[in-house]
């Protein structure tokens, strides 16, 4: 009985239009926004997730690609949807902390409310099986003695592949010659034909070649080793302090209130622990990483900061 007055007490005290909203949510289809092109990595997990979330908060999860400027049409869009918590959208690093440090853009960090971290895919260096480098250190070595002689692909200037070898250069005391591409399919095809001695990218991209025998990992930017993964050492164990790769988690507009923030997050915590979904991540070779509203923001502070004191050493688009 007491209880049951607290709780009354409780919504007594709430705006009722508030009181009615939070315990009626979702009660309309929620549209989640892909700031990418359908049928790419971040599209086909964002699809996979939805299907999930409709499950666990009873109504369609809607995706519509926002696709343009790096990603930046689609975050613009979510950071100016109304947070009433029926807009989310799919962010990735290190586009959402990296564009308005390069550029002047209609968002920042603070105008998202993170819900969840779902992937983090760690930054790898790959070679082809018959490549002269056998690991980090040979590499290293090899790259000081003809500096910018040995060439490297990524997904472009400011791609986090790009950062990953600004990173590692600056770690190592090195300097690669920079080949970009417009996608990781174009990088994996510049390595297997020989066009490239190095290809900067996730983890997750050259698994399936790995597999084959046609490539070789050489290290792998994680905290830790990956089960995507568990024999490419990391970069720390070479000893070069290098963390790097892309994380991809959903956020709603900045204000969403606290107890619909927390039901999105509780539907993606309830996602990210189902088998079924771990079995189509395994599939897509996505490697799960959760974290909650709180621990994700952090993470996206710390690495807006990383980068900031980076683009102030090296504007990566000078």
């Amino acid at each position: 009985m007491t209880t049951r007055r607290l709780l009354l007490g409780a919504a007594a005290a709430l705006p009722l239009g508030r009181t009615t909203r939070a315990a009626v949510w979702p009660d309309r289809p929620l549209t989640m926004l892909v700031a990418f092109a359908a049928g790419g990595r971040t599209d086909l997990a964002a699809r996979t997730l939805a299907r999930f979330l409709e499950k666990d908060l009873g109504q369609p999860v809607v995706v519509v690609n926002r696709p343009g400027a790096g990603g930046g049409i689609g975050f613009t869009e979510l950071a100016r949807a109304k947070p009433d918590g029926q807009t989310i959208g799919f962010i990735n690093t290190p586009h959402i902390v990296t564009l308005p440090i390069e550029r002047r853009t209609r968002f920042r960090l603070e105008d998202f409310s993170p819900i969840a971290n779902i992937v983090d895919d760690p930054g790898a260096f790959y070679v082809m099986a018959d490549s002269r480098f056998r690991d980090l250190a040979g590499l290293i070595a090899a790259a000081r003695a003809k500096p910018e002689a040995i060439s490297y692909g990524t997904t472009g200037i400011g791609s986090d592949d790009h950062l990953a070898m600004l990173a590692f250069e600056r770690q190592a005391g090195v300097k690669l010659l920079h080949v970009p591409y417009s996608g990781s399919i174009q990088v994996k095809q510049a390595l297997l034909g020989r066009q490239i001695a190095i290809a900067s990218m996730n983890v997750a991209e050259g698994v399936q070649e790995i597999r084959q025998g046609l490539v070789r990992m050489l290290g792998q930017m994680g905290e830790a080793r990956t089960a995507v993964a568990p024999d490419a050492p990391t970069f720390r164990e070479a000893g070069l302090d290098v963390v790097e790769g892309s994380m991809r988690g959903v956020a709603a507009p900045a204000g969403v209130a606290p107890p619909v923030l927390d039901r999105l997050s509780l539907a993606v915590r309830h996602t990210v622990d189902n088998a079924e979904f771990q079995a189509l991540a395994a599939q897509q070779l996505l490697p799960l990483r959760f974290l909650g509203p709180d621990a994700y923001r952090a993470e996206l502070t710390a690495l807006r900061g990383r980068y900031q004191v980076l683009w102030d050493e090296h504007p990566w688009l000078e």
